[in-house]
């Protein structure tokens, strides 16, 4: 369980910072056109929104996982361990159906607006799909897979719950 909690750790991990560091670098050289060229590129305003929301979800996910995600703690931190590991585990429950719940809507949500053209994508997906004679491409353009990171999400912070709290009834077999 631990080589699973490590990979799932570093695969969330690995989301978030190369997420970050995309939209860092499309903004960075999007400045850079903009200031020397006076022209940045239609896709560079667009793009880091959608992968700034992939890497929330990536990073949400990560910090369930390593338990240190936003919790108030005032009243939880007054109950007995075994209440308070109850407790817990009964969020984990919870987050796991909320999980879900969010990947199905995103699902339903990108399933319904898929096909609406991507305003500042639409001309390079169209491009790349031209060029390289793959016309599965042209999806690039549309904000369908943009809004699957909402179901993405769900669907990976409901794993990271499902993992947090075997790794909690493990633990507390232990005692």
């Amino acid at each position: 369980m631990d080589r699973i909690n490590r990979a799932a750790k570093w695969v969330f991990g690995f989301g978030a910072g190369l997420s970050m560091a995309l939209v860092f670098l499309i903004i960075f050289v999007n400045s850079l056109r903009r200031y020397t060229v006076g022209r940045s590129v239609a896709w560079g305003e667009e793009l880091p929104i959608y992968l700034t929301i992939y890497g929330v979800m990536f990073g949400l996910a990560l910090a369930y996982l390593n338990d240190q995600h936003i919790r108030f703690t005032v009243i939880t931190d007054m109950l007995p361990e075994r209440v308070r590991n109850a407790l817990f585990g009964l969020a984990d429950v919870v987050t796991i159906a909320a999980g879900a719940a969010l990947a199905y809507a995103g699902h339903v949500f990108a399933t319904r607006r898929g096909n609406v053209d991507s305003s500042g994508l639409k001309a390079t997906a169209d491009g790349l799909a031209a060029s390289t004679g793959l016309d599965w491409l042209v999806w690039l353009g549309k904000v369908g897979p943009w809004q699957y990171a909402v179901a993405f999400g769900g669907a990976i912070l409901a794993v990271a719950a499902a993992l947090r709290l075997v790794q909690r009834l493990s633990s507390r077999q232990e005692i």
